[in-house]
């Protein structure tokens, strides 16, 4: 995005596109089309003109509760599952807005709802990791483990939920519009005994799979690369696919989740990532480096 396009975007307050606000609108439009309703008949049960309700199914003004229910009616759409759903998604676009451009929330013992609903709608991640395996390539026993050793996953009678929902957002791998991931992990990562050597040895075998995958990049950064430009944390970017959207950086740390969505932060984020990826092996030798730490924990 060029410098002008920056500064309306910034002038425009609250009246921006974010990416949970064009989920929601896409999910209403399609609705009113499914019920066969114009943007006419939609406006007048919630008094709004044509322009405004344009402006919603476009993501460019936050919805209220009241006017989704009563679309939803409209609509006939009655299963509360598919309503709460939509409620939930105004309900954290509004967040987003308010914090304009940065987002930070408690840490949870699972991935935040809000991270898979931009996840869903995303078109490609780019994702540093230190110290574990890539969430999307994670076998179901790499992450019962890790959910052990994390001592605040008090609650361990949820994690077959846990995995049952990794094991489904990595679906998106495979499907028809696949995900595209470019993924640098440290060395470290690929050594780390995350629930000893047999669940490792799966989980190295589980990544020299992924790796032919022809919308995966995956690179590996050895110890001997020395100091490198995302010693400070793991992070990932996502990219959508619409020409106004923003990357957007996600950043977890022990104590917060942290959301960037604007032009010149997100640009730093990006080119510490690519800076990273350069001082990492190829591709091919990266799938290389995988085999033969696999070869060594099968020993």
């Amino acid at each position: 995005m060029d410098t002008e396009s920056v500064k309306r975007t910034s002038q425009l307050g609250n009246r921006v596109s974010t990416v949970l606000g064009r989920k929601l609108g896409r999910e209403l439009l399609r609705l009113r089309i499914a019920a066969g309703k114009t943007q006419q008949q939609a406006g007048d049960v919630i008094n709004a003109t044509n322009s405004k309700l344009v402006k919603m199914e476009s993501g460019w003004v936050p919805m209220r509760d009241p006017d989704i229910r009563i679309l939803c009616e409209s609509y006939g759409v009655n299963d509360p599952k598919v309503v709460g759903w939509l409620l939930e998604l105004a309900r954290l676009d509004r967040e987003r807005r308010k914090a304009k451009g940065w987002w930070i929330s408690t840490t949870t013992p699972t991935t935040p709802v809000e991270y898979l609903y931009l996840e869903d709608a995303a078109y490609g991640i780019r994702q540093w990791q230190m110290a574990l395996i890539p969430g999307l390539f994670q076998t179901p026993e790499y992450l019962r483990a890790l959910g052990t050793a994390e001592v605040t996953w008090d609650d361990m009678d949820r994690m077959d939920d846990v995995v049952a929902t990794r094991m489904k957002r990595q679906e998106r791998l495979h499907s028809a519009d696949p995900l595209q991931i470019h993924a640098v992990v440290w060395e470290a990562a690929l050594r780390q005994q995350m629930g000893g050597p047999e669940v490792m040895k799966q989980q190295l075998a589980r990544l020299c799979e992924v790796v032919e995958l022809p919308n995966v990049r995956l690179q590996v950064l050895p110890f001997e690369a020395g100091r490198h430009p995302c010693i400070g944390g793991p992070f990932s970017i996502l990219s959508f696919g619409e020409d106004e959207a923003l990357d957007l950086a996600y950043v977890e740390t022990p104590r917060s989740l942290i959301w960037i969505e604007n032009a010149e932060e997100g640009a730093s984020f990006a080119n510490l990532f690519d800076r990273t990826a350069e001082a990492s092996l190829s591709p091919r030798e990266s799938a290389r480096f995988i085999d033969n730490v696999r070869k060594e924990t099968s020993k």
